[in-house]
Parts: C-alpha cells; structure tokens; sequence
C-alpha cells in the first residue's frame, strides 16, 4: 500500500514517539512469522504492513561481497511486542525501530525477529532499519533452478527469481500481499554500472566509485523487484505518452535482441488496447548474456534471459505489467491470474500482426493434448506445480472462456478487471465471480471443467460457440 508524503510520514512518526507518550514495554504479542500462504506458509509475515522500502547496498564485484542499510515504513496492524523480516544468509550487524536499538535473533532459514525497544501499539506508523553484510547466494529450487541473487560470467550480479527472490539481497516481507514502494541507491566501482526497477533519479561518482539511484512508485510485490550490475549499454527512450524507457543491454548482446525490444512502444501500445491503460511509471527491460532458463516480468522493466530476446517474450513480460505485476496474485495458487493471461497476450498478438487464426490454433493444442496436458490444474495446483501447465494449458482455456461466453464480454473482461484490482491482489475465483457479472451467466461448470478440474472437458465446454471442428 502506498502512504503519505516522506514529510508527512515523518510528523506523524515523531509525534507519536517523542509527543504520544511511551508504551508500556511487553503490550502486545508478536506478529506472525508467516503470511498465511498454503504453499510457502513461513514466506512473508503478519502485524504490520509495509509502505516503502528505502535501501542503499554497496557491492564489490572482485569480491561479491554487499553491505546493505535497509529502512522500511510499516505501519502495525496489531500490537507488537516483536515482528518478522525475511533475509537469507547474509549477517546482520544491527538493527534499530523508530531510532532504536532494538533486539534481534534469527530463526529459521530465512526468519529475522526484530524486538523494538518498546512494542509498537496497533496502527502505529514506525521505520526499522537492518544493516547487514555478506555475499548473496541464491536460492536453489530443484524444479524452478537458481532464484534470487545470481552471478554473471562477466563478474556482475543480477537478481530474478519467482515465488522467492527478494530475501537473497535485502530484509523484506516477502508475500504477494504486502506491495510497497521502492527506492535504491547501489554504490559500485565505476567501471560497472547498474540498472534496477523504476525511474532513475541519477548517479554520483566519488573516490571510484558510483553511486545509480532508482525509484519505483507503483507498489510492487517483493519478487518484482530487482538490481543488476554489470558493463551495461544503456538505450533511453520515451512512449508516446512521455514514460521514460531505460534497455541495458549485457555486453555481446545480438542485434537481433535490440531489434526486437525496438518494438516495445508498439508493444505496449497494443496491451494497452486490450487491457486498459499501461500501469507502471516507467518501461524497458534487462537483457542478461546468461541463458537462465527463464525470464521475469520484474515491475517496470522486465528481466530478460540471454536466450530470451524476442518479441513473443517482450509480448508475455509485458503483459504480466497487468496481469501479475499491478494486479497481483493473493495467494500462490491463483497464479493462472498471471502467466494464463500472459500467454494468451502472445496468442492475441499473432493474430493482430500475423494474422494468425485462432480457431486453428485453438483446434490444434486440443487435437494433441494428451491425458498429462488435461491432469493439469490451472488452480490449486500444488507447490512447486505453479508454473507447469499455466503456459500451455492457460490460453487455451482462456480461447475457450472468449468464446463461451463472447467476444464482446470476454473482450470487457479484459480491459475492466486490471483497472479494478490496480495496485491490489485478487484470486481465481474472485476472478470467477467478476467474469459471471459481466458474461451475465453462470460460469461454474465452465470453471470446473477448465480451470478447477483435472480432466478433459465435456464437449459443451470444450467445443464453445465457433470452436466446433469441421464435421
């Protein structure tokens, strides 16, 4: 959630702790040490909320090592006597609440409990600070590979992962449901350079060293954040409406890359036509020399895998700035809410600028599905399943929903729904609910059979409206 002013913030801080008298020390009971997520239950925690991160790391490539100075306004949703952050590995030096020393132990393999020096009574807006210092490792996931903090052949680093990657390089409430803003200040040796999510908000060099500011103002969900450090080529532009686009491209970056992200206004401008107006403050995108096996629609500026610089990709990452990045999941098995979506953006892309026809398409994936393709679920699809058949199965579902219920409500669908939940979370069946006001029908079976369900649809699910194969 977003919060007033830096200024304002800082009245209402000091008025409660210097004017609003002292809370009694033990008031209050600790905040969860998890988020409520079925899946990842200890990832994020509960008792407060945060509103913005403000974090300044130096890193020295030659050695990997990052000190960091993290300070975040929360607000407390509850008395706290103690509360959570999520960090993997690194050291923690000290930390300090509304200015404090404040006690801390680790627990866990990524739980910081922070006990101020007196609790925090509900409702209270405080800062905390964490500094820290280590070489970031990065979180090995044996079906979803390396997440979180990576190193490049190069020498630099980089961060992208999903669901967790932002605990590998700084304190954070890590859960889709805690979005704040994010700014970054990054000192590094001046013959390196770095790009992140946001605005930049400039660079100073001092001693050989350069500090790159950056700035991001939409609220993002903590894996949507990220840095990368290397000997970047840089290309500025502007959309048509004035948004500032910053591409850094890794050295020995193809032609071919830059060719394709050249076509990113003209991206943008289509999803704009089908979803509602472009969400983020700022546009561009990260293109790696490393092949990582994925790319992530990290807010404002997507990360791109070396071997990932095409267009249909632009089109997906994109895409995921509505589907997934504004509009975020609330919890991890909704998470059809974004890479479904993304997907059927490539799927209505060709047809727009290649004419491609989706009947056939359509026509053909269910022609070879095969019975793992139906097993499949689009919901609920348990950990470490989030991303297995989102991609494959997800637009096709998608086509069929557009032709079961129409173009003309599928079509309002799409635009109305980001614009509705924009900066927030929402799930399926939330989703479900919205696309039965709209389609004015009952949706239920059509859900069960596509996206709850693990088996091949009934025909009058599967074959909708023009959808029916030549006799």
């Amino acid at each position: 959630m977003r919060y007033r002013s830096a200024a304002v913030i800082a009245a209402v801080l000091a008025a409660s702790v210097l004017g609003g008298g002292t809370a009694v020390a033990g008031i209050g009971k600790p905040g969860a040490d998890g988020a409520g997520d079925s899946y990842y239950p200890q990832d994020g925690n509960g008792g407060y909320e945060v509103g913005d991160y403000n974090l300044k790391i130096g890193y020295e490539p030659a050695t990997k090592q990052l000190t960091g100075l993290q300070t975040i306004t929360g607000r407390a949703t509850q008395a706290l006597s103690s509360f959570n952050l999520d960090l993997r590995g690194l050291t923690v030096d000290s930390v300090k609440v509304n200015g404090r020393k404040a006690a801390f132990t680790r627990t866990g393999d990524h739980e910081l409990v922070i006990t101020p020096a007196r609790s925090l009574r509900n409702h209270e807006r405080f800062t905390t600070e964490v500094a820290y210092h280590g070489v970031p490792q990065p979180i090995e996931d044996p079906l979803l590979g390396e997440n979180g903090w990576q190193y490049a052949k190069s020498g630099g680093a980089f961060v992208a992962g999903e669901p967790k990657s932002a605990t590998t390089w700084y304190p954070v409430n890590d859960t889709p449901r805690d979005k704040a803003t994010f700014h970054l200040a990054v000192t590094v040796p001046s013959e390196w350079s770095v790009i992140a999510v946001g605005q930049e908000r400039g660079q100073v060099e001092n001693g050989g060293k350069t500090t790159y500011t950056w700035a991001e103002e939409t609220p993002a969900v903590p894996y949507m954040t990220t840095v990368a450090i290397d000997k970047w080529e840089f290309e500025r532009t502007k959309l048509s409406d004035g948004t500032p686009v910053v591409n850094a491209y890794a050295p020995g970056t193809p032609a071919s890359t830059k060719q394709a992200e050249a076509r990113l206004p003209e991206i943008i401008d289509f999803l704009a036509s089908k979803f509602g107006r472009y969400p983020v403050d700022a546009a561009g995108g990260i293109f790696l020399a490393e092949p990582i096996g994925f790319s992530l629609e990290t807010l404002s500026r997507p990360i791109y895998s070396g071997a990932a610089g095409n267009v249909p990709t632009i089109v997906h990452e994109n895409a995921h700035q509505w589907w997934g990045d504004s509009v975020a999941v609330d919890k991890w098995k909704d998470v059809c809410l974004n890479e479904c979506f993304a997907s059927y953006a490539e799927w209505l892309w060709s047809e727009a600028k290649s004419g491609q026809d989706l009947k056939a398409r359509y026509l053909t994936a269910v022609q070879r599905a095969t019975d793992r393709f139906w097993a499949g679920k689009l919901y609920d699809m348990g950990p470490g399943n989030e991303f297995t058949y989102v991609y494959s199965k997800g637009p096709v579902a998608l086509h069929a929903l557009k032709n079961y219920i129409g173009a003309a409500p599928f079509d309002r669908i799409l635009r109305t729904w980001p614009a509705l939940h924009r900066d927030g979370n929402a799930s399926l069946p939330e989703f479900q609910k919205f696309a039965e006001r709209i389609a004015h029908r009952n949706l239920q079976g059509f859900f069960d059979a596509w996206f709850y369900g693990n088996t091949k649809p009934a025909p009058e699910f599967l074959y909708p409206g023009d959808l029916k194969p030549a006799a």
